[in-house]
């Protein structure tokens, strides 16, 4: 559970996993090419790339990479030195840009998943102590402790559906 509350660091999370991920695939082409900047062919394929490791990593939902047309018009804006090419700070800023959408939208989920189900968990808390032999363990238990582990119930069965798609 401590990862999920993690995620809610804000700004500086964000753009510590975007760092991660970029440094990642930039230094991958960089050492595979001898090239110091990316070219539209690499920078295509890192988007992919890229793509794929926040449908791994990220909950929430699949997220479809952007199109060739689409990647070509983001580099042109981000493309400060305008040389056809993307260095590593130019690449940072590209991909926060593509990405901004996604996170949101992964944040949206997990404050739902943290705000609404452990209040649903109080909610029904009355009406599981009715329930015959498991009412009496719930009655015993703090609300506390109740709501965070309906929580990380409501948690591990949402990984566990992403990992079946």
């Amino acid at each position: 559970m401590g990862q999920v509350l993690e995620k809610f660091k804000g700004k500086e999370w964000k753009q510590k996993q975007i760092r991660k991920i970029t440094d990642k695939v930039f230094d991958r082409f960089k050492n595979e090419t001898g090239r110091v900047n990316l070219t539209f062919e690499d920078l295509y394929i890192a988007v992919l790339l890229i793509f794929n490791d926040i449908n791994k990593r990220l909950p929430g939902p699949h997220f479809d990479p952007p199109s060739k047309e689409q990647v070509r018009e983001m580099m042109q804006r981000h493309d400060l030195n305008l040389d056809g090419e993307l260095n590593r700070e130019e690449f940072v800023a590209f991909i926060s840009q593509l990405t901004k959408d996604t996170f949101i939208t992964v944040s949206q989920g997990l404050i739902i998943t943290l705000a609404v189900a452990p209040t649903l968990a109080l909610l029904t808390k009355r009406t599981t102590e009715g329930v015959p032999v498991v009412g009496k363990v719930v009655e015993k238990l703090p609300s506390s402790i109740y709501a965070s582990l309906v929580t990380l119930t409501i948690v591990l069965v949402q990984q566990a559906a992403e990992a079946k798609q």
